[in-house]
């Protein structure tokens, strides 16, 4: 199948990285990246998921189980984008989490947790890239992913946090590093259509898309497009900025949450599983 939207084979001979791309957003970048020409590996700690989304992404696409939150593991899925195709040209730092829960309710365990994915797992798999592929080759683009609105809303200050902390990694990494060739940028997501938003309290997902300006949610095909862009050579243009794709949500002045979301005055806790 091709791009509906870029050339065929625009990205012939190009290796990504994708973090998180056994579901959801992470899924259909690798999914568009495929479709463009590129060869990936999908990465993520559940082998079996990871299994099942390379057969259906098909050729081109392999897989690696691994923990980017340990440095160990972040260089493991790096090395296996080199042994198995020589060069990488392309990582999407599309892994990460949070859950819902008022601020004041946030245990340090959690708190810990949120960091370690977001925060150490995105540093570990820049270090790795950079090190072991990017650094040698002098080439390379870097994508980190992090969260809008920027202003925050309540029941994801920990994410929030986490996401500050990666865009101001983002573009320091790329002051630093675009002397050895690399490109790192950030795109900051909105509210967009996926599995994940259902694991949060009916009511939030429900109303989503109308604290949206665009009045929509994002579509996973939007989302591969822009990944798509950003590994082109066009996308080197992007290195050190911070990319909004949220449909405006950046620039809402309404009440988060709309006030008949609460509870009792509280906002609704999504209950955690826990962090092994």
């Amino acid at each position: 199948m091709s791009s509906a939207v870029f050339a065929d084979a625009i990205l012939a001979d190009q290796v990504a990285i994708v973090t998180g791309g056994g579901t959801n957003l992470g899924k259909a970048a690798a999914a568009e990246l495929l479709r463009c020409g590129a060869s990936v590996v999908i990465a993520g700690r559940r082998e079996d998921v990871l299994a099942e989304a390379a057969a259906e992404l098909g050729d081109g696409c392999s897989f690696l189980a691994a923990d980017i939150r340990q440095p160990a593991g972040a260089e493991s899925i790096v090395e296996a984008a080199l042994n198995r195709h020589g060069r990488l040209d392309f990582l999407l730092n599309n892994a990460g989490g949070q859950y819902f829960v008022p601020a004041e309710a946030i245990t340090l365990k959690g708190w810990r947790a949120v960091q370690r994915l977001n925060v150490e797992g995105t540093r570990n798999m820049c270090e790795a890239a950079h090190r072991l592929a990017m650094r040698p080759a002098g080439a390379g683009t870097i994508v980190n992913i992090t969260v809008s609105p920027h202003h925050g809303f309540p029941a994801m200050a920990h994410s929030g946090a986490a996401r500050a902390a990666v865009e101001a990694l983002t573009t320091e990494l790329d002051e630093r590093w675009g002397q050895d060739g690399l490109a790192v940028c950030a795109v900051a997501l909105g509210r967009f259509a996926t599995e994940s938003l259902r694991k949060y309290p009916a009511e939030l997902w429900q109303r989503a898309a109308a604290s949206v300006p665009l009045q929509r949610l994002g579509t996973l095909e939007e989302y591969g497009w822009l990944v798509a862009l950003l590994a082109s050579p066009a996308g080197r243009a992007f290195a050190g900025s911070i990319i909004t794709l949220d449909g405006a949500l950046d620039n809402w002045t309404g009440p988060w949450p709309p006030p008949d979301l609460t509870r009792d005055g509280r906002v609704p806790t999504e209950e955690r599983r826990p962090v092994t």
